[in-house]
Parts: structure tokens; C-alpha cells; sequence
């Protein structure tokens, strides 16, 4: 392993995905709900990249006026060169989007430009403005599907103990010419790590172990056997995440090309991040539209565990809510 892509860690240094692991702490409902992803081939090492980087602290500003105006939620995340897919004097930039309807993945798009037109695409893709005509020549073909590993150490040295190695036995083992693997930074939840984003269908795993990828990647096996891994689909609220995962264990492989949507009905007001109960509805059709329907479920508070939400030596343990599905009905 390169010695440079690690953060040194003490010896007395507390991980936090160990401890969520070792008390059982449940992933699911942690998948940030975003409505756009912008994704930045940049070299490490990654520092305090959104705040220092003469470029993209100026994407990171744009981002937040755009969230002050219209309410979007759009995720920036930069990943490492790769000796195979990257090429000398460009940068490759992925652009993710929310459909205006229920869908199964993200609208992707994807380019390789000079690297003195990274600021002006970007800008041009957060708009979808007239100015992406003058990129056209750039635009790459779709429909690769892009695995983004956390391995960003400098936030958490979780991600990096942990992420790096599930990152080589995927890249390894399982890319291919339709399959990317690449390192990326933080997206969120330590505590899972490693963990990592499925794209374009925009599905968060964590407390990976090696025994499961191949039911991960190939989509083989039971489904039950990677309930405990789903941190959730990015397509739904996290309320909604925890009803989609019930229905994906009752449904199969084949709900995963759903199109769906999610709808909260009522949910306790008490506690804006972590409710005693909701109430939602995930309506879905088959890709060709011959089954339709919809699921109404009660998700309640069912305990709590103790988690840490940072690795460290001295960082203190929190006490998290745990949630079921107790009530799950299917109407056609």
C-alpha cells in the first residue's frame, strides 16, 4: 500500500466503525438524500480540498448559494486518478441527476475536458445551462457503473484503514470494462466505513467484509444477506429508506430496477433527525410498466446502541435510535 495514502494512526486510536460494528449499530436511513452529484477526478493528497483548493472552493461556494436559492441538495466528491481509466492532460468529471420522476437511478453524464475547464463545467452543469453546448466535444459515452469507495483518511482514519483494502480487492477482482472502481472522499458516515456509493443507482453501503461483494457486485444470492450492509438509497428520505429496505427483502433482485418514489405521510415532529415513528409510501412500477403499486409502512423506534461518530483516542460514544418496520401493507 502506498505509505501517502494513509493517515498515521496512534496506537491508541479508537475506531469508529469498529465500535458501530461491535454494538450492532444498524446502517440503514444514513444515505444522504441528493438531488445532484458532481464528481471530480483530482489527485491526492486530499487536504480541506473544498476550503483551500483554488477551484474547488469555488465550486463549493457555487453549490451552497445554488442550495440558499432553489433548495437542491447536491453532493461534491472528488476521486483518484487511476492508471487505467485516467488519461494524461485531462480530467474526467461525472454528473449525476435526480429524474423529475420515480426512477431506478440517477441521469448520468460524463466528460473528459482540459483541466483549466474544470470551474467552467461545473458551473455549467449545476445550471444545465446553454454553456454545456460548448463541452459537447468533450462528452463521454454512459452506462458504466462507478463503485466510489471511501478511502479518505485525512477526515477519518476509518475510512482509510478499512475503505483502502475493500477498495483493492474491488479493483482487483471485479472492475471491468463496464465497472469502475475508484478511491473517492468523505460522503458521509465513518462509522460504516468501509462504505461505499453505487452509481448512477445511487445505493450506500457499509460495514463492508469481503465475504459479501460478490452479491454486492453481481447482485447474486439471497438479498437478506446484505440487509445488514444497506445504508440506504439515495432516491428516498431516510424514514423512507428504512420501508424500501423491508420491501427489497420481501421483493428480490428485481426491485432494485423498480422505478420508485417515496412519500411521508405523517412522522413525530418531537425530534427532526431522529423520530419515534413515520409513516410512508413507496410507490413503484416495473420497467415496462406491466406491474405497478405501492407500500405503506410504520417505521418506529426500537431502541438505541451506542456508536462513535469520529475515530480517536478520546472521542466519546453516542446513543442513536434503532428503527423497525412494524407495520408493512402492499396495495395494486
Amino acid at each position: 500500500m502506498n505509505s501517502s495514502l494513509v493517515t498515521p494512526i496512534s496506537d491508541e486510536c479508537r475506531f469508529c466503525s469498529v465500535v458501530s460494528k461491535a454494538n450492532g449499530e444498524d446502517p440503514i436511513g444514513s444515505a444522504w438524500h441528493y438531488d445532484q452529484w458532481l464528481i471530480i477526478e483530482m489527485p491526492q493528497p486530499w487536504e480541506d480540498l473544498w476550503h483551500e483548493h483554488p477551484v474547488l472552493k469555488v465550486i463549493f461556494q457555487q453549490i451552497q448559494a445554488r442550495r440558499q436559492v432553489t433548495g437542491a441538495w447536491i453532493r461534491p466528491l472528488v476521486i483518484a486518478p487511476d492508471r487505467e481509466y485516467s488519461q494524461p492532460n485531462v480530467t474526467r468529471i461525472l454528473y449525476y441527476q435526480r429524474p423529475p420522476h420515480p426512477f431506478a437511478q440517477f441521469e448520468p453524464q460524463e466528460f473528459l475536458i482540459p483541466t483549466d475547464q474544470i470551474l467552467n463545467l461545473a458551473i455549467a452543469l449545476l445550471d444545465q445551462s446553454a454553456a454545456l453546448l460548448e463541452f459537447e466535444p468533450y462528452r463521454q459515452p454512459v452506462g458504466t457503473r462507478d463503485l466510489m469507495v471511501c478511502t479518505h483518511g485525512n477526515v477519518d482514519v476509518a475510512c482509510a484503514r478499512f475503505g483502502y483494502p475493500i477498495y483493492q480487492q474491488l479493483r482487483q477482482e471485479y472492475a471491468h470494462e463496464n465497472l469502475r472502481v475508484w478511491r473517492c472522499s468523505h460522503f458521509g458516515g465513518h462509522q460504516f466505513a468501509p462504505t461505499l456509493i453505487d452509481l448512477p443507482s445511487g445505493r450506500y453501503w457499509g460495514h463492508l467484509d469481503a465475504d459479501i461483494l460478490d452479491n454486492l457486485v453481481n447482485h447474486s444470492g439471497t438479498v437478506t444477506a446484505l440487509r445488514r450492509f444497506y445504508r440506504g438509497w439515495a432516491g428516498l428520505t431516510p424514514v423512507e429508506q428504512i420501508a424500501e429496505r423491508e420491501i427489497w427483502m420481501q421483493e428480490g433482485w428485481k426491485w432494485l430496477d423498480y422505478q420508485k418514489s417515496g412519500q411521508v405521510l405523517a412522522i413525530d415532529s418531537s425530534d427532526e433527525d431522529y423520530p419515534d415513528w413515520a409513516e410512508v409510501q413507496i410507490n413503484f412500477n416495473s420497467p415496462d410498466g406491466h406491474i405497478t403499486g405501492a407500500y405503506t409502512a410504520r417505521i418506529e423506534a426500537h431502541g438505541t446502541v451506542k456508536t462513535m461518530w469520529k475515530s480517536g483516542k478520546d472521542e466519546t460514544l453516542a446513543e442513536v435510535k434503532q428503527y423497525q418496520v412494524s407495520r408493512l401493507e402492499r396495495t395494486d
